[in-house]
């Protein structure tokens, strides 16, 4: 199958396209290397994920709805992936207008240029930050009324846009909420990455809240698993949340990161910010019967193979900006 992966220098888009790969797919990838963190991040994962599978990829602008033509013209896929994304709820009170570009319009781009393609078969990366305050675990059919950020509210509309294009153009479509990624060359603006190097480093580690505060880690290699596990559905709309089913307190997290390194973590707490929840859990009960998925990765050699990435390329991770 010929596969559009846009995002493909993201922290999930690499290892999606590396597994298509591996499972004998064709895959172009689109990605801008765009600035919204440390673009080192992007180009180690550019030469150690994407250039050994030797996956193609285009340096391009989903919101650029000229340039997403033109790469339809050259590429007509069977399918795409849309990884690509402004992630962050606590940055999007800043600056929510690159968020609603890139998570919305450039969503409504691929759209249209599936359409104009014949292309029907759509996947779409959302998150678990549109269940906002939804009682736990949050099940996909929740009613979504309590978002608490742009990022958030960005990610519903484009779950909105794809819907609209399933009912109007009989596109076939899954939608994957996505709980707390983590992983080897994870995003330096996530709890993981950040308390890795503040504790390797051996500087303060910058906590919100008292720490016991819960989050369902996912690593991202089950979640690469889970995407591609839907490729070959006609599903008409679906919705399917990929999480691990349990939720784990960051104090627990801080401690797992300090038995793999034998370091204590010293801890300076921060008031816990209005745009956060207190908890995630994903109920994964539909990845299970409709995928035949499970996440395999316990959080223990999760968090393991984390410490062990950034400790392989520490010489230059250990000055990635936060």
């Amino acid at each position: 199958m010929r596969v559009l992966v846009t995002g493909c220098a993201g922290f999930i888009g690499s290892r999606v396209a590396a597994l298509l790969v591996e499972q004998g797919h064709e895959v172009l990838g689109i990605d801008n290397l765009s600035d919204a963190y440390d673009v080192r991040m992007k180009h180690w994962r550019v030469e150690n994920l994407l250039a050994p599978n030797v996956i193609d990829w285009v340096n391009g602008d989903i919101t650029d709805r000229v340039a997403v033509e033109s790469l339809f013209g050259d590429f007509v896929p069977d399918a795409v992936i849309n990884l690509a994304a402004r992630a962050g709820v606590r940055q999007s009170i800043d600056d929510p207008w690159v968020y609603y570009e890139t998570n919305v319009t450039g969503t409504l781009n691929l759209l249209e240029a599936c359409r104009e393609a014949g292309v029907s078969r759509f996947l779409q990366a959302s998150t678990s930050s549109v269940y906002g305050d939804n009682e736990m675990p949050f099940f996909e059919d929740d009613l979504i009324d309590t978002l608490r950020s742009p990022y958030a509210a960005s990610k519903k509309a484009s779950e909105d846009l794809c819907q609209l294009y399933r009912n109007l153009f009989d596109f076939d479509i899954t939608v994957f909420r996505f709980f707390t990624v983590y992983g080897p060359s994870g995003r330096p603006d996530m709890s993981v990455f950040r308390f890795v190097k503040w504790i390797a480093e051996g500087e303060p580690v910058q906590l919100n809240g008292d720490g016991t505060q819960r989050r369902d880690f996912t690593h991202v290699d089950d979640v690469a698993r889970g995407v591609v596990a839907a490729l070959d559905r006609r599903p008409g709309y679906e919705t399917i949340n990929l999480g691990s089913d349990n939720p784990v307190e960051i104090n627990e997290i801080i401690g797992e990161i300090e038995a793999v390194l034998g370091m204590t973590a010293t801890i300076e707490r921060h008031p816990f910010p209005s745009t956060d929840v207190n908890a995630t859990w994903a109920n994964i009960s539909r990845a299970r019967e409709l995928l035949g998925w499970e996440p395999r990765v316990l959080l223990k050699d999760g968090i393991s193979s984390a410490v062990e990435w950034y400790l392989e390329n520490r010489e230059w991770a250990k000055d990635i900006e936060l």
